[in-house]
């Protein structure tokens, strides 16, 4: 399964980085009514087919069109037409689309489905590995929602209990080995913030599945502005701008379900020939994209689609991936060692990577359930063709070698070393940082530090001045572009320490000053000079410049900084102590969250219980506040009691 896999991975990558762009413009004003309501409309036109088309392919038409339309004294109404569409619910969940709707929360593959198992294991929803997106005769739904109706989902449930009949919507798939994914009635105890997020939605995808649909009203307007222009398709052309808005009638699923987008585009009002002015007319250029590469959610989608794997592998066969380095990046981009892998298997052993296998050895697993073939039967053709592959590469083992041996290595290289002219490469040292070093070594020990945050990927992109590759750090949601490590370096060299008061841990005793410093891996801080004595420090955001002012703290006797970027206001940081400890407050978004096991969710769960500090926390019943929260039990209180002490 990791073959065929990884080629997709690959075959993706293949196309984006032979793509060639096009240019092409699309073109903007804004139509205002008499009463002053306006809105935004596109330029369109007929192309040689006879199709609404947007994008004007020649820059001097799409300048015509421009200077047209900005010179129009108005523009009238020609066509208004309005429709309705009913938005359906959504099906049950299935494991595939159970991954989708979690990877829109940030949850890859595998973390989904590890909070997914621990809460089948716990008993609160049903198993999560499923093709069925139908439930079984025997789930009677209003009786399952009626279990919610004392707890965080009441409000819902209340809702959905109103209608004269609940009818649960149904999927494509109907199979008989576990139904869809969705809660037991079962009110969870102690869970985190994450199994929190992941058993809500479990828990509103049901009820969507029980809620009646939703009403969109849809508005397109058409106004034409006279005067033509010529375009290369041929022909003299009106000018004419649409708008399409839409809004909410009914809200349906959408009230219990927040996960679908529920956003209006307003457009008001207008009749036939009504006359709006022109405004703001403005020509955009773009340029058409290469195919997107796959994210997690939507691989697994494809990986469904053409058999490869099951239900149970495939989140597990991205993971591994991940793990042995052939994918990096989310959505996952194969590195250089998977290119190798997938060439080396094409060229020599291309059953390797071909879906075809994979595929026909999941149709032979299910015919043998089936009682449609043999195990003998099906032992002895995959040992055959197993044995094929591995011929073919035995034969080839020192081609193959030698070439993944070389993409691994390329995978690592930044640019030639300035000291000696052999490759720059990503290291990781024996602490597990990374860091930059001469492919030469030991005959050249040249090194450059890397952020501590995160693990590099190297970008395409090349540093003009030193030919060496841009490092990107991804360290999850605080995931950053280093830049060329090499400028980073040399900025902290030139750049000198700037003392801006007395260190609070060692300024009395040891004469230790605080100072703004530039260090080689690109971070800087407010540290203590006497450093490595003293390792007292203070974060400092990477980029812009920064000003010291003349306004000093008076409790900390530090002056007030501000920092200067591309924005056109300046950020007012102020004391660096004063900063840092505000950072963390908001990091923690609520005292309680200082409370070792009390998250984000959590503490709004307590806060809405009338304990919103940790004193309130202190003095607060634990059987009393179990009582009154969901998920929390009285053990877990009187733990973080004992913690808050």
């Amino acid at each position: 399964m990791q073959g065929p896999t990884l080629k997709l991975l690959v075959d993706r990558e293949r196309e984006i980085e032979a793509f060639d762009p096009d240019d092409y413009w699309e073109l903007f004003a804004d139509l205002t009514k008499a009463g002053g309501t306006g809105f935004e409309a596109q330029y369109f036109y007929l192309d040689a087919d006879g199709n609404e088309a947007r994008r004007i392919w020649d820059e001097s038409a799409a300048d015509d069109a421009h200077d047209a339309l900005a010179a129009a004294e108005g523009a009238a109404v020609e066509e208004v037409n309005r429709r309705t569409r009913t938005d359906e619910p959504p099906a049950p969940f299935n494991t595939t689309q159970f991954i989708r709707a979690a990877s829109s929360l940030g949850y890859s593959a595998q973390r989904a489905m590890s909070i997914a198992e621990d809460l089948y294991t716990a008993g609160y929803i049903t198993y999560p590995r499923t093709d069925n997106t139908v439930y079984p005769d025997d789930l009677d739904p209003e009786e399952l929602l009626k279990a919610f109706s004392e707890t965080f989902f009441g409000e819902s449930v209340d809702e959905l209990l109103e209608q004269d009949e609940i009818e649960p919507t149904e999927g494509d798939e109907e199979t008989t080995d576990h139904p869809p994914i969705h809660p037991t009635g079962e009110m969870p105890t102690d869970l985190d913030d994450d199994e929190w997020e992941v058993y809500e939605l479990v828990v509103r995808r049901f009820f969507a599945t029980c809620a009646p649909s939703a009403t969109w009203e849809h508005l397109r307007v058409v106004a034409g502005v006279g005067g033509e222009v010529s375009l290369p398709s041929g022909g003299e052309r009106g000018l004419s701008l649409k708008a399409n808005g839409k809004r909410l009638l009914e809200e349906g699923y959408h009230s219990v379900y927040p996960y679908s987008s529920a956003d209006e585009t307003v457009v008001p009002d207008v009749e036939t020939g009504e006359e709006l002015a022109v405004s703001d007319v403005h020509l955009d250029a773009k340029q058409t994209q290469p195919p997107r590469r796959y994210g997690q959610s939507r691989l697994i989608e494809t990986m469904e689609e053409m058999g490869i794997g099951t239900k149970s592998t495939r989140h597990n066969t991205i993971e591994k991936l991940y793990d042995r380095n052939y994918v990096e990046g989310d959505p996952p981009r194969p590195t250089q060692l998977a290119k190798a892998v997938v060439e080396a298997a094409e060229e020599f052993a291309d059953h390797i990577v071909s879906e075809e296998m994979t595929a026909q050895l999941e149709a032979d697993m299910r015919a043998i359930a089936a009682g449609e073939k043999g195990f003998e039967e099906v032992t002895a053709e995959s040992r055959e063709m197993l044995e094929a592959v591995f011929e073919a590469l035995q034969e080839s083992r020192e081609e193959v070698g030698d070439h993944l041996r070389k993409s691994m290595k390329a995978d690592k290289i930044l640019g030639p070393c300035p000291e000696c002219g052999e490759d720059l490469l990503v290291r990781k040292s024996r602490y597990g940082s990374y860091f930059v070093g001469c492919d030469g070594y030991p005959d050249c020990e040249y090194t450059l530090p890397l952020p501590s945050t995160g693990k590099p990927l190297i970008l395409d992109e090349e540093c003009e001045e030193h030919g060496l590759k841009k490092v990107k750090m991804l360290a999850g949601r605080k995931t950053f572009v280093h830049g060329c490590p090499l400028c980073k370096a040399e900025e902290a060299d030139e750049e000198a320490d700037r003392v801006i008061g007395d260190c609070p841990e060692c300024g009395e005793e040891e004469g230790g000053e605080l100072a703004i410093k530039q260090l080689r891996s690109g971070s800087r801080l407010v540290g203590c000079t006497r450093y490595p004595d003293c390792d007292y420090s203070l974060p400092l955001p990477r980029r812009g410049e920064i000003e010291v002012t003349d306004e000093e703290c008076e409790e900390h006797n530090l002056p007030h900084l501000v920092v200067h970027g591309d924005d056109d206001e300046p950020w007012e940081l102020g004391c660096p102590i004063c900063n840092y400890r505000e950072f963390q407050a908001r990091e923690a978004n609520s005292e309680l969250e200082t409370v070792e096991g009390i998250g984000e969710k959590t503490a709004e769960k307590l806060a809405e219980a009338g304990v919103e500090d940790v004193e309130g926390l202190k003095e607060a019943d634990p059987d009393d506040l179990a009582e009154s929260v969901d998920g929390v039990s009285a053990g877990s209180v009187r733990d973080w009691q004992a913690k808050a002490d």
